[in-house]
């Protein structure tokens, strides 16, 4: 039996035992060559200085993309007809990020991992009408580390995401352009975004989570198609080197465990917001929705050699690796990366400990018994003050959550040691049926008691369904 066969057995037999009825995935019918196509490296959008700030402009539209030979799929991006071009900026840097919502609906275009005035953030109370411009404003003040944009339309963020718009931010500052990591974008320093899509019989995409209701809206959209930058079933040639994967876990819901063939191993030297203070050997990471993680693979000695780097809950095969180019140039990433304690929060500092409880009422998705309100500020934080949140998952789904605006540091993961690689900062965290996390964190810089942040798990179909609260910084 085919790999499509069996999700679609699967698939009815799980609605027959759990006695629910409507969609449970689509099931795409077209089949492609795997790895023959290249992976899509996406552009760099180049700021323009205008009185001293660098100038980002950014188009929401329309557009068509090639996803399978002969079939056109309607999908839609920023710049282009699919994802975002790379914004790169430097910490200290001010900017100007101008959005043209060229959609004939509202938009929000949110800066996930940014510290930035809630006015700024491009939440759901910044939606941007049609044909209608935003410019959002502000100083760059964070560690380098790899971010990324995507929609945050009130209601409607899971459906844009999985139209396509998102790309990514990567922050440089002067501490890690010291160190001798892979920095050549595009040849040795690549950026991933991993997502999964189902596809209708005419090569639309298939997205059956919408009514709120139904397996799909349940657990989350899973596709049965893995595109990465773009591209189903891609390779990537690289050059005979160390090489850093900037990977971002991009799909609506489906969470991934990845591995690279034959056991190679790799380091993995930065979490959602900064490097790591030392980089940690490994042979698999696993990343939640809107999870970020830098990974260093040394092919040095794997000249012709060729490697898959493959899902293994689902055992998707996400994209080959070729070792086909001469490197013309070596890096040597060292253990020790950077000193962290000048922006984790001290614990013992804490003055108030809040508790997010996840679970679900009448069927939807809530945040200590409510669902989302845009009306409602449901927590209200002194700037500066250190706190500890716990959040813990009393359902017996998986969720993750997400915090706007700043980063926390994670302190405990119900009775087991934090892992090395999550000790870094971070803005989501991986919340397990019936487990808890607890994470420090304080809000720096910026005040206003009108304009609220968001927190919310980042399986975007929870979110649209309520699991979603608003905090103001006074």
């Amino acid at each position: 039996m085919t790999r499509r066969g069996f999700i679609k057995l699967s698939g009815i037999t799980a609605i027959a035992l759990s006695g629910c009825s409507g969609d449970y995935l689509g099931v795409s019918d077209f089949e492609s060559k795997p790895f023959s196509s290249a992976l899509s490296i996406p552009p760099e959008l180049k700021g323009t200085l205008v009185n001293g700030k660098k100038l980002y402009k950014l188009n929401a539209q329309d557009g068509l993309s090639h996803f399978f030979e002969n079939i056109t799929t309607p999908t839609r991006g920023l710049n282009g007809a699919l994802l975002g071009p790379t914004i790169r900026v430097d910490d200290g840097d001010e900017v100007d990020f101008e959005v043209t919502n060229s959609l004939n609906e509202p938009l929000a275009l949110h800066w996930h991992g940014m510290h930035l005035p809630a006015k700024m953030d491009g939440n759901a109370h910044q939606e941007i009408a049609s044909k209608q411009k935003w410019t959002s404003s502000f100083t760059i003040n964070q560690k380098a580390c790899t971010n990324w944009y995507h929609p945050h339309t009130h209601k409607k963020t899971a459906q844009h995401v999985y139209q396509g718009m998102a790309g990514f931010i990567i922050i440089n500052d002067k501490e890690s352009d010291a160190i001798d990591l892979p920095k050549t974008y595009g040849v040795d320093d690549i950026p991933i975004v991993i997502q999964d899509r189902s596809f209708n019989d005419d090569g639309t995409l298939f997205y059956s989570a919408g009514s709120g209701m139904g397996m799909s809206s349940m657990r989350g959209m899973l596709g049965d198609v893995i595109i990465v930058n773009g591209v189903v079933n891609p390779y990537l040639e690289v050059p005979n080197k160390e090489v850093r994967l900037r990977i971002l876990n991009g799909s609506n819901a489906r969470f991934y465990t990845l591995k690279l063939n034959n056991n190679k191993s790799f380091k993995q030297i930065a979490s959602d917001n900064a490097l790591l203070e030392s980089s940690v050997e490994m042979s698999e990471v696993k990343l939640t929705t809107a999870e970020r993680a830098e990974i260093v693979i040394d092919f040095t000695n794997d000249a012709g050699k060729e490697f898959i780097l493959s899902d293994i809950d689902a055992g998707f095969d996400i994209l080959k690796i070729k070792v086909s180019k001469n490197a013309t140039s070596t890096t040597k990433t060292p253990s020790k990366l950077i000193d962290l304690s000048s922006v984790i929060a001290d614990k013992t500092q804490a003055v108030k400990t809040r508790v997010f409880e996840l679970n679900m009422r009448q069927m939807r998705f809530t945040i200590n018994g409510k669902l989302f309100d845009k009306d409602r500020i449901d927590e209200t934080i002194n700037v500066d003050e250190v706190e500890i949140w716990e959040i813990k998952n009393l359902s017996n789904m998986v969720h993750n959550f997400h915090m706007h605006a700043t980063h926390f540091h994670i302190i405990q993961r119900s009775d087991r040691e934090v892992p090395l690689n999550e000790r870094g900062l971070k803005d989501t965290v991986f919340v397990p049926p019936k487990e808890s996390v607890k994470v420090v964190l304080v809000m720096r810089d910026y005040t206003d008691s009108k304009s609220p942040y968001m927190y919310h798990c980042h399986i975007l179909e929870h979110e649209n369904a309520g699991m979603m609260g608003q905090f103001v910084v006074v």
